[in-house]
C-alpha cells in the first residue's frame, strides 16, 4: 500500500542523507572557517515576528494556532527569525554579529509548479558591517562556500533590489502595475515582463528602457550601457552597483561576479545590493541573498545587514552533475 506525502515534501533515504551530511558539514566548515558561528532557531514562530520582517511578495507561511489561540507560522526563511534572535538575545552586544546555519524552510506555494514547500537552507547573515564592506564579505563567504561544494563554475549575480522599484517610480507607472511587473521580473518571466510593459501607457523609449534594462548583464560595461539607456532615473541605482563592484576589484573577489540588471529577489525585505548564484550543471537558482538594511530597524535596532542562503538539495544535485561531468571528462 502507497501512503502518499504532501506535493511540494520528499522523503530522503539513506544514501543521499549521507552525502547532504558530507555537504552540509562542508559548507559549515566554509562558514566557521570565515568567523561565523553556527546559530539555530525555531522552526515555528508568532506570526506577527515574521510578520514584522515584510515578506511581501514572497510565497506564504503556514500559518495555525496553538492552544492558547496564538497565531504562529512556520519560518519562510532564516533571515527573519536571526534578525529577532540579534534584536534579543544581543541586545547589549556590540556589533558586527557574524552567524550561520542550516536549516528548514517552509512555504504556502504552487508544488505543480515543481517548487517545495519544505526546503533546506544554509547560509550566513553578516549583521552590523554597512556596504559596501559588509556585502563584499558576504561574497567572499559565498565563494568559499561554492568551492567547499565542488562548484567551481558557479557564478555569483550581482543587481540591486531598488533599481527597478525606482525606475517604475520614476516613469509615473502606477503602484498596482509595479506589482505584476515587479513580480514578473521576480519570476525571471522576462516574456510576461515584456507583456505587461507593453500594456503600460507610455512612449516608446520608456517602454523599451523596461524591456532591454533586465537583459543587460556582464561586467562593469553594462552599468554605462544602463545609464545611456535610463539616465537620471537608474543612476543612483548603477552608482551603488559600481561602488560595490569596485569593491570586490579591490579584494580580488570579482572573478565569480556578474553583475545582472534583472535581478530581483522575492523577498521584499532586500535593500541595495542583491545576489544570485547560477551553475551551468543545473538549470535552477541555487541561492541567493543581499542587502536587508531597512529589517533590523523593524526589530528595534536599526542595523545594516547582508546574507546569502544557498538551496542544500539543488547545491546537492549541482555538485553531483559537475561531479559526473569530471568522471567523464577524465575518461
Amino acid at each position: 500500500m502507497t501512503h502518499p506525502i504532501p506535493p511540494g515534501t520528499r522523503d530522503i533515504l539513506p544514501d543521499e542523507m549521507r552525502e547532504l551530511r558530507r555537504l552540509r558539514a562542508a559548507l559549515i566548515d566554509a562558514f566557521e572557517g570565515a568567523g561565523y558561528g553556527e546559530v539555530a532557531t525555531p522552526t515555528i514562530e508568532y506570526h506577527d515576528v515574521l510578520a514584522r520582517g515584510d515578506v511581501r511578495g514572497a510565497p506564504a507561511a503556514y500559518r495555525f494556532f496553538d492552544e492558547r489561540g496564538e497565531l504562529l507560522a512556520m519560518r519562510p526563511d532564516m533571515t527573519i527569525p536571526i534578525a529577532r534572535l540579534v534584536a534579543g538575545r544581543f541586545a547589549a552586544s556590540e556589533p558586527p554579529f557574524r552567524f550561520c546555519y542550516v536549516g528548514n524552510a517552509y512555504r504556502a506555494i504552487r508544488p505543480q509548479r515543481g517548487q517545495m514547500r519544505e526546503f533546506m537552507q544554509a547560509g550566513v547573515e553578516l549583521v552590523g558591517t554597512p556596504a559596501p564592506e559588509g556585502t563584499v564579505e558576504v561574497v567572499e563567504v559565498l565563494a568559499a562556500a561554492l568551492d567547499a561544494a565542488g562548484l567551481t563554475r558557479a557564478v555569483i549575480g550581482l543587481g540591486d533590489a531598488d533599481l527597478y522599484r525606482q525606475l517604475l517610480e520614476a516613469l509615473g507607472v502606477a503602484e498596482g502595475r509595479r506589482d505584476a511587473i515587479l513580480g514578473r521580473l521576480a519570476a525571471h518571466d522576462l516574456v510576461g515582463l515584456g507583456i505587461e510593459v507593453s500594456e503600460l501607457d507610455l512612449g516608446e523609449p520608456e517602454r523599451e528602457l523596461l524591456v532591454r534594462l533586465p537583459e543587460l548583464r556582464g561586467g562593469p560595461e553594462v552599468l554605462g550601457r544602463a545609464r545611456e539607456l535610463g539616465g537620471a532615473a537608474v543612476e543612483r541605482s548603477t552608482a551603488r552597483l559600481a561602488a560595490t563592484y569596485e569593491a570586490l576589484v579591490a579584494r580580488g573577489a570579482a572573478e565569480r561576479v556578474r553583475l545582472d540588471l534583472g535581478l530581483l529577489r522575492d523577498l521584499g525585505y532586500y535593500t541595495g545590493a542583491i545576489l544570485e548564484v547560477y551553475d551551468p550543471a543545473l538549470g535552477h537558482v541555487l541561492g541567493g541573498g543581499g542587502r536587508y538594511d531597512e529589517l533590523m530597524g523593524r526589530f528595534g535596532r536599526p542595523l545594516p545587514a547582508a546574507g546569502f542562503a544557498l538551496y542544500l538539495e539543488r547545491v546537492h544535485i549541482a555538485q553531483a552533475e559537475e561531479e559526473r561531468l569530471a568522471r567523464e571528462a577524465g575518461r
